[in-house]
């Protein structure tokens, strides 16, 4: 599995949900994602830039939040998912990629 493979869902993701209103950085093994939606909508990239909220998470892991076969809150407790920066960031998250 690779970035290429996630990105698409990733926009469709995020192409229907609000504006996030914040930066967020997903962390992988082999690169990153940035969400900017500090703008009208939200923006997806593979730029390594600063962010609000970090979160260091597999690719593998990260696939399985997606798809709702991985609890967000299990991930977390279980140190699948380590968050760093603004946590209420990462507490939009759902909105975004289960709305």
């Amino acid at each position: 599995m690779s970035l290429d493979t996630i990105m698409p869902l990733v926009h469709q993701k995020t192409n229907g949900a609000d504006a996030l209103g914040n930066t967020l950085r997903f962390d992988f093994e082999d690169g990153c994602l940035h969400l900017d939606g500090t703008g009208a909508t939200n923006v997806v990239s593979t730029e390594k830039k600063d962010a609000d909220c970090t979160v260091n998470v597999s690719l593998e892991d990260f696939k399985q939040l997606l798809s709702g076969d991985l609890n967000p809150m299990a991930a977390v407790m279980s140190g699948k998912v380590r968050i760093s920066g603004d946590m209420g960031v990462a507490m939009k998250l759902p909105a975004i990629f289960n709305g």
